[in-house]
């Protein structure tokens, strides 16, 4: 594959609902192209695009790729996202190499939620859209009823590009001179009304609409032109950045610049390694070329790139700005860095990534193979940083966090598949807690005599609660407990804070006052007052009206207004309390609500189960309350069942 120019390379994502047709229409343009010689199908497992082994076993897109398809000496490089909502992560990076966006829309299925997601990723990335009517040679398609759909749901903004009276209109809204013509009733020449609709594409002002079929290969040819046409060049488009005194700056596409580049996804390969994708944003890129990387602050040679058309490399022997390539083996470099010269520091915005909402726990099914989960899952969080794995160090469990159901089974079968390790999933623990609601009033006494030397410690203390986690005070005279065996005491109190009596949580908000107690001049030592202490902590917790209490979690839901009722009603059976409302620029509303987290963890499932997927919500961590009492008790006999069983 020959390097190209700015001014010949055009950068578009493919995106839309699962099973729309992305990928079916990548291989048909390479079939035209001559680089296949057949058709692949996804349902054969044997397209460019979906070459991963995951994904020819699930039969859809589970992560971006890229596919040259070079046609009329230009490069287009599309960027296949996949259509599965719990994969949007992708579909994140993906845009931030792209100048515009093709949404496609199955004729027979008209609308889906993916549609409008790729609608509004378009929308907040601020990329010119087009939509390709896919698959209309299915029986009882209606294209035209298709595109009225589509501008009764997205505005007059879409159109189709063989009516030049329907274009004016838009056109003349691209510039004053021509809306004053247009109001005039002049007829647009060819060469305004060409650089007036290029200007709405850019703009997003004009959406064109074509149709086709990838499948079998109607309007691809039109398609492809359409983009040649109107994608912007990557030389038009700004880009923002950050100099090295952190103040913006905007850098054109220009292959005369200092070098830079910005990394948009990572492949994890246990056998060819790390493999990059970037976008050469300015100057050019070579083999052996040093790069900056201002995130880690170091530098490294790039000892290989190469051209990627899904899993097949081709050689680079440079990239210049605009372009996209793959580089091998960087050492220090992640998903969302910058690489520059280091003499002209510059810094890209990281990718956005959906913060997780589905929380599982997972534990390696054979025992003492935690180290290589914990390193699989870190090397697969390079690849897809929108899932995080967290150790809780409260319920000793490791918990997966990401955006579906369908991701957290994709990641831990490429556990499996390329780390060699399998691993169980099991309901995550609520890291519950406990406390006292009054005070006691208790000695604890450690006396033991064996032969030789004894152990002896003797201690009274209050207990209390406290507005601090802890707090220890001492309130002793006489020499009733010589001080030296004070932080003893203490020590002892704050080890038995790990677990409570209720069911083995960390009590929290408890005030301990050692105001008295005994000792042996000879068989009294640090030890003794610490068991004294642990004896005085168990029996005075147990008197002092210990509670459990469980993490209350903030939460916000963004759903469309028919959804409401069933968000309230649902919220309600979790024991939750809706907190407010607040409508939302261009529909919808944002509901404010705190539930306990014991009735959160699976809500990511729920909600988009009840919304059809058009719901997203945020948690975070509010406050701890009391568990009601038949709560409670059962959480409490559990835990005694546990422990029963593990003696």
């Amino acid at each position: 594959m020959k390097g190209y120019t700015s001014d010949t390379i055009k950068n578009v994502a493919l995106l839309g609902h699962g099973g729309c047709g992305k990928t079916t229409l990548l291989e048909a343009a390479l079939l035209s192209t001559g680089v296949i010689n057949r058709l692949g199908k996804v349902e054969d497992g044997n397209t460019v695009s979906d070459y991963d082994k995951m994904e020819i076993e699930k039969g859809y897109s589970i992560s971006a790729s890229i596919v040259p398809v070079e046609y009329n000496k230009y490069k287009i490089n599309f960027l296949d996202t996949p259509g599965f909502f719990d994969f949007i992560g992708d579909v994140n990076s993906a845009l931030r190499a792209a100048e515009a966006g093709v949404i496609l829309v199955d004729a027979s299925a008209g609308i889906q939620v993916g549609t409008e997601k790729a609608w509004n990723s378009c929308k907040e990335y601020q990329l010119p859209k087009f939509f390709f009517i896919n698959k209309v040679d299915k029986e009882n398609v209606n294209v035209d009823q298709t595109i009225a759909d589509l501008k009764a749901k997205f505005g007059t903004s879409v159109v189709t590009l063989d009516d030049r009276d329907a274009l004016n209109e838009a056109i003349a809204e691209t510039d004053e001179a021509l809306l004053e013509k247009f109001f005039g009733g002049e007829t647009f020449t060819d060469e305004e009304f060409n650089k007036g609709l290029a200007a709405g594409i850019a703009s997003g002002g004009i959406v064109p609409v074509v149709s086709g079929s990838a499948g079998g290969g109607a309007g691809l040819k039109e398609f492809l032109d359409m983009l040649l046409k109107y994608v912007p060049d990557p030389k038009t488009a700004a880009y923002e950045a950050e100099n090295a005194n952190e103040e913006s700056v905007t850098l054109a596409c220009d292959a005369s610049a200092p070098l830079s580049a910005f990394v948009f996804k990572t492949i994890a390969d246990p056998f060819v390694g790390k493999i990059s994708l970037l976008k050469v944003i300015t100057g050019k890129l070579a083999l052996g070329v040093e790069v900056y990387n201002p995130r880690t602050e170091k530098s490294e040679k790039i000892g290989s790139f190469f051209y990627l058309r899904g899993k097949t490399q081709s050689e680079a022997p440079q990239a210049l700005a605009g372009d996209i390539v793959a580089a091998g083996k960087l050492q220090f470099t992640q998903t969302g860095d910058t690489l520059c010269d280091k003499a002209h520091f510059v810094k890209f915005p990281r990718v956005k990534f959906p913060v997780p909402s589905l929380y599982i726990a997972v534990e390696p099914k054979v025992q003492g193979e935690d180290e290589k989960v914990s390193s699989g899952l870190h090397k697969l969080m390079e690849e897809d940083p929108s899932f995080a794995m967290k150790r809780n160090s409260e319920t000793h469990q490791t918990l997966l966090e990401g955006q579906g159901e369908i991701q957290i089974s994709i990641v831990t079968a490429k556990l499996k598949e390329k780390f060699g390790v399998e691993v169980e999933q099991k309901d995550p623990k609520v890291p519950y807690r406990e406390t006292i609601k009054g005070t006691s009033d208790v000695q604890g006494k450690h006396k033991k005599q064996s032969g030789g030397a004894g152990q002896y410690g003797d201690v009274h203390v209050r207990f209390s609660p406290s507005q601090e986690e802890f707090e220890f005070a001492e309130e002793l005279f006489g020499g009733s407990v010589p001080k030296n065996y004070v932080p003893a005491v203490e020590k002892g109190l704050r080890e038995c804070m790990d677990k409570g009596p209720l069911a083995g949580c960390k009590v929290v908000n408890v005030k301990a006052v050692l105001y008295d107690g005994t000792y042996h001049d000879v068989d009294s030592n640090e030890m003794a007052f610490k068991i004294a202490a642990t004896l005085a902590f168990k029996k005075g917790i147990v008197e002092a009206k210990p509670v459990l209490l469980e993490p209350i979690m903030h939460v916000e839901i963004m759903i469309p207004d028919e959804y409401m009722g069933d968000i309230m009603g649902d919220m309600n059976k979790r024991r939750g309390k809706i907190l407010g409302m607040e409508p939302q620029q261009g529909g919808g509303q944002k509901v404010m609500a705190e539930a306990p987290q014991a009735e959160m963890f699976k809500y990511a499932i729920v909600l988009r189960s009840m919304t059809q997927a058009r719901g997203s919500f945020t948690m975070t961590f509010g406050r701890y309350e009391e568990v009601p009492a038949h709560l409670a008790e059962k959480i409490i006999a559990a835990h005694k069942t546990e422990t029963a069983a593990a003696e």
